[in-house]
């Protein structure tokens, strides 16, 4: 991209979360990712512009030295930082105004420091050959996979049942969301291919924000906050058949909609299993302390205890895992400890720097992480080292996969006229940072 010759145009609205909102290229395979503050600061923008390029440089220094080291760095992409044209900013966000969910308007796009983060887009993979089927990129948001095991939890049912499950009869009863779905993350972590095709049926008939799929970068499936009817599965699987045609449960040259679903959710599962990882750092490998199961789940007990389980440990599940399990006192025992932090450094802000509190994020800081001690000496050292833990922790507790389902180039052509085309391939990795290359799964 030329920085110089930006044209708001060239760019549309993709998505945006709590903190950034992302913007896509109408031709090429870029996003940009811009900061968003409160609508009370657009007049007056909490940061200068250097300490705007500051803050994306740290998520592009923790990205790349941290969360890569841990998932493994064929699984996670960096991104840069980009020094944008104002005009181009100001213009891009008048543009997109409208297109905002009105609940998301109580933040404005940062149009005063110039400063975004350029990472490819996730959604039209490019590292493939075309074809005259484009690839299909599935987004899942696989949210916590353990039940927490601290002896500082103060409650039973956190030990029993999952965030995620409980968080669903929250938000129904506010109104958040219509209906509860009822995936839950332990099915899905549980290495269990059942428990695993349960898991993702429920994802797929109830997708939330936790399930979406794109085709040819368009968005194709997903719900929408506060919506009244379900999102159309029988629109998605007509998406998905030609995808699928080779597959052995043909009736008369043609599949039946249960036979694409579940050859779709087998690929998934397929691709999440896989064991061919990136090259990630050394990851002490734990089995989760407490139960291996949700209460709130579906999923028969019974069948849980005589199913097999367990990821392979190179998995991008089982990786995930690992480092959402660096959070080993949950956040009733990890409080206390942030206040010593807070009051240590009310009294000694100087040692913001030697605490590394805000970066820098470099290798140093990932095995001072690592190598923290188990036991609470009473120090502000150990109280800081178990924080980043915790927040490391939590990025990958809200992390994404993305998946993408490419037909097969040469079995294309040997169909030539065939509407239908295999599938050749699947491929998984994680974003808001997510994999040049991911590793491959042949079917």
């Amino acid at each position: 991209m030329e920085m110089d010759r930006m044209d708001e145009n060239d760019w549309k609205y993709h998505e945006e979360g709590n903190k950034s909102l992302v913007v896509c290229h109408v031709q090429h395979c870029r996003v940009l990712r811009l900061l968003k503050y409160p609508a009370e600061d657009s007049e007056n923008p909490p940061q200068t512009a250097e300490q705007a390029f500051r803050q994306i440089q740290n998520i592009v220094d923790f990205t790349s030295n941290v969360m890569s080291r841990l998932l493994g760095d064929k699984f996670v992409h960096s991104g840069e930082v980009v020094r944008l044209p104002l005009e181009f900013v100001r213009q891009l966000s008048i543009k997109i105004q409208h297109q905002r969910p009105a609940w998301r308007c109580d933040k404005v796009m940062d149009i005063y420091s110039g400063c975004a983060l350029c990472l490819p887009n996730l959604t039209t993979p490019t590292q493939y050959q075309p074809t005259a089927t484009p690839p299909i990129c599935i987004e899942i948001k696989p949210k916590w996979g353990f039940l927490p095991s601290s002896k500082h939890v103060s409650r039973d049912i956190k030990t029993r049942v999952c965030r995620y499950c409980m968080h669903q009869h929250y938000k129904v009863a506010n109104g958040k969301w219509k209906r509860r779905s009822l995936y839950c993350p332990l099915d899905l972590f549980s290495g269990n291919r059942q428990r695993m095709h349960f898991a993702i049926r429920h994802l797929i008939e109830e997708p939330q924000n936790n399930f979406k799929v794109f085709k040819g970068g368009q968005c194709i499936y997903s719900s929408k906050e506060g919506s009244e009817g379900s999102p159309d599965m029988n629109a998605l699987l007509h998406h998905l058949r030609p995808y699928f045609l080779r597959g052995n449960n043909r009736v008369n040259g043609h599949m039946t909609a249960k036979a694409v679903l579940n050859d779709f959710i087998q690929v998934l599962v397929n691709a999440l299993l896989s064991p061919a990882g990136g090259d990630g750092g050394p990851l002490t490998h734990r089995a989760p302390e407490g139960r291996s199961f949700c209460e709130a789940s579906l999923f028969s007990n019974e069948r849980v205890r005589h199913g097999s389980q367990g990821l392979p440990s190179s998995s991008v599940l089982s990786r995930i895992l690992q480092t959402q399990m660096l959070d080993a006192l949950d956040i009733e025992g990890l409080y206390p400890l942030y206040c010593r932090v807070e009051q240590h450094l009310q009294d000694f802000p100087k040692d913001r720097t030697r605490l590394q509190i805000d970066g820098p994020y470099d290798q140093n800081f990932l095995e001072n992480v690592q190598k923290s001690s188990m036991e609470d000496d009473g120090s502000v050292e150990y109280a800081a080292a178990k924080v980043h833990q915790y927040r490391i922790a939590m990025t990958a507790k809200d992390c994404s996969i993305m998946a993408a389902l490419v037909p097969s180039v040469k079995e294309e052509d040997d169909d030539e006229g065939n509407p239908g085309c295999p599938l050749g391939s699947c491929n998984s990795g994680t974003s808001g940072s997510g994999p040049p290359e991911p590793p491959s799964c042949s079917l």
